[in-house]
Formats: C-alpha cells, sequence, structure tokens
C-alpha cells in the first residue's frame, strides 16, 4: 500500500472468506467497509479490525436485497453519512451490490443451460 490507506468494502464479512479477507486487509492498515446480515458476526469482525488498528464502517445489509429495495439504500445512505462515508465510498459499495447480484444473474442462467443439456441427453 501507498501513503494513502486502501479503502475496501467487503461484502459477506461476516463469516467464512469474508471474515478472513476482512483479516488481511485489517494487517495490511486498510479502511474497511463491512457488509453482512449477520449483526452479531459483523460486531465480531469490526473488532478483529480494530484491534488491528484499523477504521471500519459496519453495514448489517443483505446486499442481494439492498439493491432492489429504495428504503434499503437510503438506510444504508444514511448509516454510511453518520459513520463519515463519503459519497464515492458509498458509490463503490453500491456498485459491488449490483456487481454481485449481476453476477448471481449470470451464473442462474449458465445453471438453467446446465440443467437443460443434463435433461435433454
Amino acid at each position: 500500500m501507498g501513503s494513502k490507506p486502501e479503502v475496501v468494502v467487503i461484502t459477506g464479512a461476516s463469516a467464512g472468506i469474508g471474515r478472513a479477507t476482512v483479516r488481511r486487509f485489517a494487517e495490511a492498515g486498510a479502511h474497511i467497509g463491512l457488509l453482512a446480515r449477520g449483526k452479531a458476526g459483523l460486531e465480531a469482525a469490526k473488532r478483529e479490525v480494530e484491534e488491528r488498528g484499523g477504521r471500519v464502517l459496519v453495514v448489517p445489509t443483505d446486499v442481494a436485497h439492498s439493491v432492489q429495495c429504495p428504503y434499503c439504500i437510503d438506510a444504508f445512505a444514511q448509516s454510511c453519512l453518520e459513520a463519515g462515508s463519503n459519497t464515492e465510498q458509498m458509490t463503490e459499495a453500491i456498485h459491488v451490490a449490483s456487481g454481485v447480484r449481476g453476477g448471481a444473474s449470470l451464473i442462474h442462467g449458465l445453471q438453467a443451460l446446465n440443467a437443460i443439456d443434463k435433461v435433454s441427453m
């Protein structure tokens, strides 16, 4: 990392690969936005980041649902502003959520084609 800390947004940050990713970026001194559904896991991940000296913003949210729900976007924006996030950081998080949703849509289409191939055999 350069002189300015990286700012990262991690979805699924409360457990598994997402949580391991949180630890890695925290050790590197990144400023981290944590997004996940599990509030308890998010709070534990937040403590891990803070113990490593990192700055952290916790946003309990269902990423897939957030990009479909205007009220969720409003709540997300409000909580981010209250925590000191800027427009660029919030926009990045929404783009990540939209990308996750788009990727899921692509995978669902491929799964359907694979199922059709199996049935057609």
